[in-house]
């Protein structure tokens, strides 16, 4: 789904804002060093110009969607304090860069600052910690970029790590399907020893019911021979 026009066009605003607040910091930076921030100078005023166009637009733009309900009001109301905080920007922006400031250079905290219980959502307000504020917005870009690269060699060690222990892994599951195999060629030797116990069994109690039945042939045979050699016959 395709983002509102309005939204693309206030973020679109917001990165403009966000680049004069750069570049206001990157000429006194300059200024206090002693360069030529002539060039840099141009491109603010073209660039507060454009700003200066963009927001009435912003404001013209959510009149009629307002007016011809388009959004709800609950809506109109947020994006009309995402206007306001822009336009309160934008007066910040043009102080700091004429230099109607009580500081030699304002700091960038509040450039970018939100405005507080607004409610508001806001790509470019925002605080700036105490170390990076001397640094110029090149450097921190540098700066970043090392902890960028720290980090990647941090999630390569990791990665490094994670593939050992799936290799790991892998052989101990090789091993244990292995042992598997062993258990059930084992078990299954088992079950034909156990077969052929049972088997001598029933061949012993075989045997023996036999040789009791050929024990008691044996006495009839030498009981009729005592009696033929007696002579003692029954009548």
């Amino acid at each position: 789904m395709s983002q509102d026009p309005w939204l693309q066009n206030y973020d679109a605003t917001c990165r403009l804002a966000q680049e004069v607040a750069e570049n206001i910091h990157e000429r006194n930076r300059q200024q206090r060093t002693g360069g030529n921030p002539a060039k840099i100078n141009m491109t603010l005023r073209a660039s507060l110009q454009k700003l200066k166009q963009n927001i009435p637009q912003l404001k013209e733009t959510l009149l009629r969607a307002s007016s011809s309900r388009r959004i709800m009001q609950s809506e109109a109301d947020r994006r009309q304090n995402l206007v306001d905080d822009l336009v309160t920007r934008e007066k910040q922006l043009i102080a700091s860069f004429r230099g109607d400031v009580t500081e030699s250079e304002p700091a960038r905290s509040t450039l970018m600052a939100g405005a507080s219980g607004s409610g508001t959502s806001n790509p470019w307000l925002i605080n700036e910690p105490e170390e990076t504020r001397a640094l110029s917005f090149g450097q921190i870009k540098q700066q970043q970029q090392q902890i960028i690269e720290v980090q990647d060699a941090g999630l390569d060690a990791l990665s490094a790590v994670i593939s050992r222990q799936k290799m790991m892994g892998q052989e101990i599951g090789n091993e244990l399907d292995e042992q598997n195999e062993i258990i059930d060629d084992l078990a299954h030797l088992v079950d034909k020893t156990d077969d052929r116990i049972r088997g001598e069994t029933r061949r012993v109690k075989l045997v023996e019911t036999k040789s009791a039945s050929c024990g008691m042939l044996v006495v009839i045979v030498l009981l009729l021979i005592a009696i033929v050699v007696i002579g003692v016959w029954p009548v």
